[in-house]
């Protein structure tokens, strides 16, 4: 079975994005570059639109039974949900590596 979701971002996850993009404009003084890192990181969560199940879900509860999945990308981990009935990804969070994931992970809102 070949279906093809749809990929949606929530605000929180637009928000994340938004603000690393502008630590790396303006912090690391690199516009050119934070603009390719929000492209590359666009397409590549553009291509969960296809067999979403690949990457693995969240050992972690209560993250687990909500069907949290986990995407890396590049230094980046991308948390996201799968709305079956919707054929829907809900792309719910965007941390970096090295930051503490269950502390990021707690003050993600549980929207789906």
């Amino acid at each position: 079975m070949n279906d093809i979701y749809k990929v949606k971002l929530t605000y929180y996850a637009i928000e994340q994005m938004q603000d690393i993009v502008s630590y790396i404009s303006t912090s690391l003084l690199s516009p050119e570059i934070a603009r390719g890192w929000a492209d590359f990181l666009k397409g590549q969560i553009a291509r969960l639109d296809f067999q979403p199940h690949r990457f693995r879900l969240v050992e972690e509860e209560p993250w687990h039974s909500e069907g949290l999945h986990m995407m890396v990308v590049r230094n980046f981990n991308v948390y996201y949900w799968i709305d079956e009935s919707a054929m829907t990804v809900w792309v719910s969070g965007i941390i970096y590596g090295r930051q503490d994931q269950m502390a990021a992970l707690r003050r993600m809102p549980l929207e789906k």
